[in-house]
């Protein structure tokens, strides 16, 4: 399965703890685990699957994490875990130094070494999130990353907030994938990551040449997104942001079949059409949700969206569940 949501209150308080620990040393690099609250241990966790990349948002209250020499002979998957902190805070301590970590941190650990953790969290939301990859997988040499084992990364800025969105993007939307999008999915994972801690450490010229380029094709991505419901946005807009050039920026995109005001357009009219399916949204007439995704002339929207999918908005608004999939897939 793609997506797999683990909650504890599917068994008595007194069985929580045992059945996190059980599910998480599956799904996690394997641990001994303690917790303050272990006799009422509600905790959640939603985990993506992306092949041999993980990422997984977690929400529990609080819980110490540790990482013996023991469990390293026993079990060593030689993989990286980057940790974000949402919310709350904890520490870190690895070769007999403590680190504090506080909200909006990054960390990261490797399953070969020893390690100490303490996580401290608010109840009731997710508290902070994982990625686990194999280190060889991660497109930067072992000891660039081995020189930030442990240190606070800042996912409030720069590369790093960047990944960060990224991350809280793939939990909020990790019911709108599919199989196929598995690939994209963990390259651009694994890329962004790299960025952000060849940045951290000044590294980027440790990253490959076609690392780098999906990296900005990733920053790119993420830009249109953020900016869709800006009727503004252009192509020369994406291009100034990045620092690159307007042709620069048509053969990043050419690589994919497609063009900058293309991709937007793509963007956008997918939006729309998820607007359109959304009971919640049932009450929001077509214009509005067309306006919302930078769609400011109604017949121009209403004439790209019949052309995109066969069926003007209004109509596949008012289609079934299951004739909506079968349209989907027929138009590819």
């Amino acid at each position: 399965m793609l997506v797999t949501d683990f909650n504890t209150e599917v068994v008595s308080a007194p069985e929580r703890f045992a059945l996190w620990e059980e599910t998480t040393n599956r799904s996690h690099i394997r641990n001994r685990q303690r917790s303050k609250n272990h006799e009422d241990f509600r905790a959640r966790m939603r985990l993506l699957n992306l092949g041999e990349v993980h990422v997984s948002a977690l929400s529990l209250p609080h819980l110490e994490l540790v990482r013996t020499a023991k469990l390293v002979q026993q079990s060593d998957p030689e993989m990286y875990q980057i940790n974000y902190f949402l919310d709350g805070g904890g520490a870190v301590c690895l070769d007999g130094s403590s680190t504090a970590l506080r909200a909006g941190d990054l960390m990261v650990v490797d399953s070969s070494r020893p390690y100490r953790g303490d996580v401290r969290a608010v109840p009731d939301r997710w508290s902070h999130m994982t990625v686990q990859c194999p280190r060889s997988l991660l497109p930067l040499p072992e000891k660039t990353v081995r020189r930030l084992l442990a240190v606070p990364i800042s996912g409030r800025s720069g590369m790093g907030a960047l990944f960060t969105r990224w991350l809280t993007d793939l939990n909020a939307r990790a019911g709108e994938f599919t199989p196929a999008d598995v690939p994209t999915l963990a390259s651009v994972t694994l890329d962004l990551l790299a960025s952000a801690l060849a940045r951290c450490v000044e590294a980027e010229a440790a990253l490959s040449p076609d690392a780098r380029r999906r990296a900005l094709r990733a920053q790119i991505n993420a830009f249109v997104e953020q900016h869709l419901a800006d009727p503004d946005m252009t192509p020369r807009t994406i291009a100034d942001a990045h620092h690159i050039s307007l042709r620069h920026l048509q053969q990043l995109l050419a690589e994919d079949d497609t063009s900058p005001a293309a991709w937007i357009r793509h963007r956008r009219l997918e939006r729309c059409r998820l607007d359109l399916t959304n009971p919640r949204l049932r009450a929001r007439p077509v214009q509005a949700i067309a306006e919302r995704w930078g769609f400011t002339n109604a017949t121009h929207f209403s004439r790209l969206f019949r052309a995109t999918y066969g069926i003007p908005p209004r109509d596949y608004r008012n289609l079934p569940y299951t004739a909506r999939a079968d349209h989907r897939r027929a138009c590819g």
